[in-house]
């Protein structure tokens, strides 16, 4: 059975900084591309950030470049987001997402992953 579980969320001031986990099991995703998503109560499911299966490419939505940092450990069969500056809105549960298929095309929205996981709370005060 094919688990995405993310950790690392909670709460945060601002400007301040945590790290999620995605722990991967049932499969190995060191050759499919990952991201994170994020929902904020009210909102719908936005994309934040993407990564290709070596790690070498990464995309981000414009709300989170310069201060969020996706990256995978492929022998860990782990996806991290590293989360700098952090403000207010970027309150919401955080997704881990993988697709299936090996070397595919990154993930650029909701429609394009086929794994989830549980998500993981992230509340940053003001």
């Amino acid at each position: 059975q094919v688990q995405l579980v993310e950790s690392g969320g909670g709460l945060v001031q601002a400007g301040g900084s945590l790290r999620l986990s995605c722990a991967a099991s049932g499969r190995t995703f060191s050759t499919c591309p990952m991201g994170w998503f994020r929902q904020a109560p009210g909102k719908e499911r936005e994309f934040v950030a993407a990564i290709n299966w070596s790690g070498y490419n990464t995309k981000y939505a414009d709300s989170v470049t310069g201060r969020f940092t996706i990256s995978r450990d492929n022998a860990k069969n782990t996806l991290y987001l590293q989360m700098n500056s952090l403000k207010p809105e970027d309150t919401a549960v955080y997704y881990c997402a993988a697709k299936r298929l090996a070397y595919s095309v990154p993930i650029l929205g909701v429609d394009d992953p086929d794994y989830w996981g549980q998500g993981t709370q992230v509340t940053v005060s003001s």
